[in-house]
């Protein structure tokens, strides 16, 4: 008899939740299948201190209720003190810099890396992870391309500061990640199974349009190579980011895929298909519990090969997928 397919703690190493009804709708739906998630801080106006972080992870707690689900918070980036980022360590995870206006709520976010310089001292020191929106303001297919140099920049400038490139999205990006020890990737769903046909290449689908936009079939083939050859700096992170369906299907459609509620059939199925049933684990938990040394609660979810039809909405959010039916169902194991 073959053995259940088993998930342990798994994680969400990028997520966004949102504020009031909006979190209370979409929050329960990551914390009843992940052990924890790295929660992003570009709120309006964004978690720049203590005060506010502390607020952030207890409205977000509140949401979840009884669920088993482990807040990791960050700091939007900007020029701290010593004494700031000392008082406010033991409640975060790390700080998420955003280059000025390049996604979702990230206006007031960094335009020179080289005025920063004291800041990521005092984070070398403090052992503060920075996790990192890479793209620049370029043509929209090369931003991220654009910006590896800045990578390259911070890792070889501040070699015991540990570096997390948010949602890589191209071979260039993977390429980078074994030039320098200090860095390390998150990759989304979307960006593993999806190019940029899939939201352009016909009528065009506006509840997959996300920043980092989706990109090239050699680009997506290079990240399923990554993930599926285990690569240990390699760890998943949904960028799950809802909106409205007022905000997605309107001119001026918002960037974000709200992936929460289909991640792990979806992922189960790629690596069930692929052959590579042993290499999820490491992906959704071990090689992020490893880095950040994390302690989270017991959460065992099981997969098993039976379908189920994702709903058409969650509220007034579209998921990914939604109306599809799924070839695998995770379920909780109390």
């Amino acid at each position: 008899m073959t053995a259940p397919w088993m998930i342990h703690q798994p994680l969400d190493m990028h997520l966004h939740l949102r504020q009031g009804d909006m979190l209370k709708t979409v929050a329960p739906v990551s914390a009843e299948w992940f052990a924890g998630a790295v929660i992003m801080p570009n709120l309006i106006p964004p978690i720049t201190n203590l005060e506010r972080l502390v607020a952030y992870r207890e409205e977000i707690e509140e949401a979840v209720g009884h669920l088993d689900f482990t807040p990791l918070m960050t700091l939007f980036f900007r020029d701290y003190t010593r004494d700031e980022l000392l008082a406010v360590r033991p409640h975060l995870l790390g700080i998420k810099l955003y280059p000025d206006g390049v996604t979702t709520n990230s206006e007031s976010g960094v335009r020179k890396l080289d005025e920063f310089h004291h800041v990521f001292k005092i984070m070398e020191e403090l052992r503060i992870p920075l996790l990192v929106h890479g793209e620049s303001h370029g043509f929209v297919l090369d931003r991220e391309k654009e910006f590896l140099s800045s990578y390259e920049f911070l890792a070889e400038n501040y070699p015991d500061l540990t570096i997390v490139m948010e949602h890589i999205t191209t071979a260039d990006a993977v390429a980078l990640l074994d030039r320098h020890a200090n860095l390390h990737a998150t990759v989304t769903l979307h960006h593993l199974l999806l190019t940029l046909n899939d939201m352009a290449g016909g009528l065009l689908q506006p509840h997959l349009f996300c920043k980092p936009i989706l990109k090239r079939p050699e680009d997506r083939e290079a990240l399923q190579s990554a993930v599926l050859s285990g690569h240990p700096k390699l760890m998943f992170g949904s960028d799950s980011a809802p909106h409205p369906i007022s905000a997605k299907e309107c001119c001026g459609c918002a960037a974000g895929v709200f992936s929460a509620p289909v991640i792990l059939p979806m992922l189960a199925d790629f690596f069930d298909q692929n052959g590579c049933r042993e290499r999820l684990q490491g992906f959704i938990s071990d090689y992020a519990v490893n880095l950040h040394k994390l302690t989270l609660p017991t959460k065992q979810i099981r997969l098993d090969r039976q379908s189920w039809v994702v709903p058409e909405r969650y509220d007034s959010v579209v998921p990914f997928k939604a109306g599809a039916t799924m070839a695998w169902q995770a379920s909780r194991i109390s």
